[in-house]
C-alpha cells in the first residue's frame, strides 16, 4: 500500500479538522446524553441525521474527494461527511475520537443476487420489478451458507498505514462487521413483493422453507463471525441511532469481539399491509432465534408497528423499536412498554415540499414529544431516508436548527 505525499497531507489535515471536534466538551456532553438516554434516564430527547441526498448538499466543494487510494478515499469521505455534519447540521451527533478503519472481510454470500425485471432509472430514487428466484420448493436450497474470510495481511498493512498517516494527530481502530438482520429485506429482493404476498395466502409452506432455511445459514454466518472475533463495537452506532450506554458485557473481549457484545438492526418492511398474525407466525419464531446471538437489537424501519407492538415484544434484547410516519404515534407511545426507547422517525417529505414550512415541522415534533412524554416514555428522532431536499441544504440545516430548539425546550 503505497501513499503519496498528497494524500497524506490531504488526511492528516482532515483528520486535525476532525479531532478538534471529537475532543471538544460539546461532544462529550452529547455522549453522555445518550448514555442517559440508552440506560433508560433521558434527560431530553435525542435527534440524528442520517442517509441524506448528498449530490444535493455539497455548497462549496468541500465533500468533493481528491484522494488517490481507494481504500483511503473511503476515510477522506467519512472525515468530509462527518466534518460537513457537525459543522452544518450536528444536532446531537458524536464523533468518535479516533479513525475508524473498515477491516478486509471478504463474503461469499447466500447465494443470490438481485436480478431486475425492470425498473425506472427517470430519477436518483428508482422503482424496480424482481424476478422471483424463490418460487418453488426446489429453489430453497439455492440459499447458501456463507463463507467469511478475513485477510489478516492487508489489515496488518492498513493498520500500519493509517499508524503513519495520522501520528501525533489520531489514534486507530478496526471497525468490525455490522449485520442488518432483516431477512425480509433479502426475501423481498429474491422474490419480489407481489410473489412474497401471493405465498404467503396461497403457499406458507413455501415461505416458511425459505425463512427456516434462511435463519439456519444467517445463523451459521453470525458463528463464523463470532469465532473470527469480527463484530462491530466500535462505531457506537446502530442504524442510524448512538449506542452509548453503561459498557459492555463484563464476558467482552476487545480484541475479539462477538455479537453477544454488540446490537443488530432488523425489521419486515414487507409486513406493513399485512395483519399482525401473519408478522407472528412469519417473523417471530425466525427473529427470536437470530436476536439471541446479540447483546442489543434495534427494531424496526418504515413499516407500520403500533398496532402489533405486543408482538413485537415477544422477540428476545430489543431496545429500541421504530415509530415511522405510517405509525399513529400516539397510540404507538401509549401501548409501548417503557422499557423500550420509542425512536421515531419524522417524516422526511416536509424538505421535499414546493416550499420549506418551518411551522409544521415545529408542530410535528411537538406532537410527537407531547405522546412520549404523556406515556413517561425516552425518545429519539432519526431523521432519514432523505431523498431529496430541492437543491436546498439549509432547509436540513434549518430542520436541525428547529429540531434541537424543540428537543432543548422539552427538557425544561
Amino acid at each position: 500500500m503505497t501513499i503519496t505525499l498528497k494524500d497524506r497531507e490531504i488526511l492528516r489535515s482532515l483528520a486535525s479538522r476532525y479531532m478538534t471536534y471529537a475532543l471538544s466538551e460539546r461532544n462529550n456532553e452529547k455522549r453522555e446524553l445518550w448514555r442517559a438516554l440508552n440506560n433508560l434516564h433521558m434527560q431530553k430527547p435525542m435527534i440524528t441525521i442520517d442517509q441524506m441526498p448528498w449530490h444535493e448538499l455539497d455548497v462549496d466543494g468541500f465533500l468533493q474527494c481528491e484522494v488517490e487510494d481507494p481504500y483511503f478515499r473511503g476515510i477522506e469521505w467519512q472525515l468530509r461527511s462527518e466534518i460537513y455534519k457537525w459543522e452544518h447540521l450536528p444536532v446531537d451527533m458524536v464523533l468518535n475520537p479516533y479513525i475508524s478503519l473498515s477491516r478486509p472481510v471478504s463474503n461469499t454470500g447466500f447465494g443470490l443476487t438481485t436480478r431486475r425485471l425492470a425498473h425506472d432509472s427517470s430519477g436518483n430514487i428508482q422503482s424496480y420489478l424482481f424476478e422471483d428466484q424463490l418460487a418453488e420448493m426446489e429453489d430453497v436450497e439455492k440459499i447458501q451458507t456463507p463463507v467469511l474470510t478475513l485477510d489478516r495481511e492487508r489489515e496488518a498493512d492498513i493498520v500500519s498505514a493509517a499508524e503513519d498517516i495520522f501520528s501525533g494527530i489520531a489514534p486507530v481502530k478496526l471497525r468490525g462487521i455490522m449485520l442488518h438482520s432483516g431477512l425480509w429485506d433479502s426475501v423481498t429482493f429474491w422474490k419480489g413483493v407481489e410473489s412474497c404476498y401471493i405465498d404467503l395466502l396461497d403457499r406458507p409452506e413455501l415461505i416458511h422453507a425459505i425463512m427456516e432455511r434462511y435463519t439456519n445459514a444467517f445463523i451459521a454466518q453470525i458463528e463464523q463471525i463470532n469465532k473470527l472475533g469480527l463484530y462491530d463495537i466500535t462505531s457506537n452506532i446502530c442504524h442510524c441511532s448512538h449506542t452509548f450506554d453503561d459498557g459492555l458485557p463484563e464476558s467482552c473481549d476487545l480484541e475479539h469481539p462477538t455479537t453477544y457484545d454488540g446490537w443488530t438492526f432488523s425489521m419486515a418492511q414487507l409486513f406493513t399491509s399485512v395483519s399482525p398474525a401473519i408478522n407472528e407466525e412469519f417473523e417471530v419464531p425466525y427473529m427470536s432465534k437470530i436476536f439471541s446471538y446479540f447483546g442489543s437489537v434495534y427494531y424496526g424501519c418504515c413499516e407500520r408497528l403500533d398496532d402489533r407492538l405486543d408482538i413485537i415484544d415477544r422477540m428476545p434484547n430489543i431496545r429500541k423499536i421504530s415509530c415511522s410516519p405510517w405509525s399513529d404515534r400516539e397510540h404507538f407511545a401509549s401501548v409501548l412498554p417503557k422499557k423500550y426507547i420509542m425512536s421515531n422517525k419524522p417524516n422526511p417529505s416536509y424538505l421535499a415540499e414546493s416550499s420549506f414550512d418551518e411551522e409544521v415541522v415545529r408542530k410535528d415534533l411537538r406532537r410527537t414529544i407531547a405522546a412520549a412524554k404523556a406515556n413517561g416514555l425516552g425518545l429519539e428522532f432519526l431523521l432519514k431516508d432523505i431523498s431529496t431536499v430541492k437543491n436546498d441544504p439549509r432547509r436540513l440545516w434549518r430542520w436541525a436548527e428547529i429540531a434541537l430548539e424543540e428537543t432543548e425546550n422539552a427538557a425544561l
